[in-house]
């Protein structure tokens, strides 16, 4: 890990999570507080092999319970979307939660082709989208005149106001592993949160990170990483593991088995907390968990995390 890039002091703990319905939200939100997150993230798709609700929505609402509470996007799907519409939704999210409070994580996606041929976005352009879309947002959260003319976007001069409640907006924190993303990251990123990724892979990557922010003549004051990581807990390793297999194996829709064992924090709690703690060695600051159960479990899964994983790496 390279020195060059200033990142956070403190490991926080994220769940990943998504809500079906008010009762559903009032409980997760009092649950995962009491418990001792420090912060909720959701994921994105406007389409996928499963139901999946309006992160940004979800947030918002969340965050009315718990003020308290980090919130952020794990990942928001840009490319699907106009930047200008996104700069005004995510600026009203900021100042709806305050400055601090939200963390916008963006990534390109592309796993399931169907929802950009849905929205009407041809999938090799999502890369070159996203770039152009941080720029604009960045450049429409200062409150001055903006004009763009751009690959995919062009547009007259506008003013958006009103402005995001954190200077500047909220921190945009990049999704992804591919080489473009890591670019992405050192240029027009505030952070990296990588997704299935080893220790290594996340050391390598935050050295890439640094070289071509050097390049690019960028210096950062601080710098967030976050991985978006697959937790299963059991009474042994083997154990963890087929359940892990199984329910990722539904989710994507794939053989899953051997990217659980690569990439997930599978076993005993300490096993888990083993795993993570290569990953903090490495330099991740936010671990956010994934739970990789069955639903009717999710929530004792959780609380576990928090009361036997959680206390091992804060010691």
């Amino acid at each position: 890990m390279s020195d060059a890039i200033p990142l956070n002091s403190k490991i926080r703990f994220g769940a990943i999570t998504t809500v079906s319905d008010r009762e559903h939200a009032l409980k997760t939100v009092r649950s995962l507080s009491e418990w001792g997150y420090d912060s909720i993230w959701t994921g994105d798709h406007v389409a996928f092999t499963g139901p999946m609700d309006d992160p940004l929505t979800q947030l918002t609402y969340l965050s009315a319970l718990n003020p308290s509470l980090i919130f952020g996007t794990s990942i928001y799907l840009l490319p699907l979307r106009h930047p200008a519409t996104v700069a005004k939704m995510v600026a009203t999210v900021d100042r709806l939660m305050g400055a601090g409070h939200f963390i916008f994580g963006v990534g390109v996606g592309g796993e399931f082709p169907p929802e950009y041929e849905a929205c009407g976005v041809p999938l090799k352009q999502r890369g070159g989208r996203a770039n152009e879309g941080i720029e604009i947002i960045k450049r429409l959260w200062t409150g001055e005149p903006v004009e763009y003319r751009g690959k995919y976007f062009n547009f007259g001069k506008i003013t958006m106001l009103p402005k995001p409640r954190t200077p500047g907006g909220p921190p945009v924190w990049i999704g992804g592993r591919a080489e473009g993303a890591l670019r992405r990251a050192a240029r027009l990123g505030d952070g990296w949160m990588p997704y299935v990724v080893t220790p290594k892979r996340v050391g390598e990557g935050l050295e890439f990170i640094a070289r071509e922010a050097g390049k690019a003549g960028r210096k950062f004051a601080s710098f967030g990483t976050a991985i978006h990581l697959f937790v299963t807990l059991g009474p042994s390793y083997e154990d963890a593991l087929d359940v892990a297999a199984e329910y990722l194996s539904k989710r994507y829709a794939m053989d899953f088995r051997e990217p659980a064992k690569r990439y997930g924090a599978i076993g005993r709690p300490a096993d888990v907390a083993a795993r993570i703690d290569e990953f903090v060695k490495a330099g991740i600051r936010d671990v956010n968990v994934d739970i990789v159960s069955s639903p009717a479990e999710r929530d004792a899964q959780h609380e576990q995390f928090a009361r036997e994983v959680i206390p091992i790496l804060r010691r």
